[in-house]
């Protein structure tokens, strides 16, 4: 008999968790289209550009400096070879998605998410972000817990968040407390499994999620800036890296050209 507030419930939820992932992609948007320009401008270089200065130094003779020659084997490679390229990267990506779809791939994978030093604690905030708006929905529209730990658990996006899920579900179905099974999981922290104990105690579990998603949702935006400001750097370097070294391997052999010409 709540229809009308149980659908504004549920609104805010998915207008929260939309607006964390328009923060997330904003925020990697510019890495993102650095690295893709970088990748592409080097690509160009070494399909185009480095054939030009091949012919060029056949011409004049003389012997290339060992980057050139690097360089001069890996434009052969690519254009020759190019089909077989795709084909290898095409094979790696497929295989990369069948081991993603089977159980034991996605827990290793989500299980190394979390393990990750930069990306590991991003995923970790996020999943109990994502977690605890879910939960505190849930309950707050009558959902029984049992029901709702079961939804939350299909909804969860991770493995490892699932498993302690399940646990904690199995726990009260015991006539034990959610807390208990979460502290158990390296996902939890221990400030949230002690939020969500007094919230069990005091009956107010909802509103004690829904703060934990609040928090957790800032701290996602504010390591989203973080990663963002220091790979920004990281990709001017790699472009100037990659570029610098084209254009450095490309201009080397001039020396000696200009030596033999005089």
């Amino acid at each position: 008999g709540v229809l009308d507030e149980v659908l504004l419930r549920v609104a805010d939820h998915f207008e929260k968790a939309q607006a964390l992932r328009a923060k997330i992609k904003a925020a990697l948007s510019y890495p993102v289209a650095v690295l893709s320009f970088s990748l592409l401008l080097v690509f160009l270089m070494v399909t185009f550009l480095v054939p030009i200065f091949a012919d060029m130094f056949s011409q004049f003779g003389g012997q290339l400096p060992l980057p050139t020659k690097v360089l001069m084997v890996a434009s052969n490679i690519i254009r020759s070879f190019w089909w077989a390229i795709g084909a290898i990267m095409y094979a790696i990506v497929f295989a990369f998605r069948r081991f993603k779809s089977t159980k034991f791939g996605r827990y290793f994978l989500d299980n190394l998410k979390l393990r990750m030093p930069v990306a590991g604690p991003l995923t970790r905030k996020i999943a109990i972000s994502k977690f605890s708006r879910t939960f505190s929905t849930l309950i707050s529209s009558g959902v029984p817990i049992l029901q709702a730990l079961d939804i939350v658990a299909d909804t969860a996006e991770n493995a490892i968040v699932t498993k302690a899920i399940k646990e904690a579900r199995v726990s009260i179905k015991e006539g034990e407390t959610i807390s208990e099974p979460l502290s158990k999981s390296p996902v939890f922290p221990p400030m949230v499994v002690q939020m969500i104990a007094i919230g069990e105690e005091t009956g107010a579990l909802d509103s004690m999620l829904s703060k934990i998603a609040d928090f957790y949702d800032e701290e996602v935006t504010a390591a989203v800036d973080t990663l963002t400001a220091v790979l920004e750097p990281f990709m001017m370097m790699f472009l100037g890296f990659s570029v610098g070294g084209i254009v450095i391997a490309l201009y080397l052999p001039m020396f000696s050209i200009i030596t033999l010409i005089k």
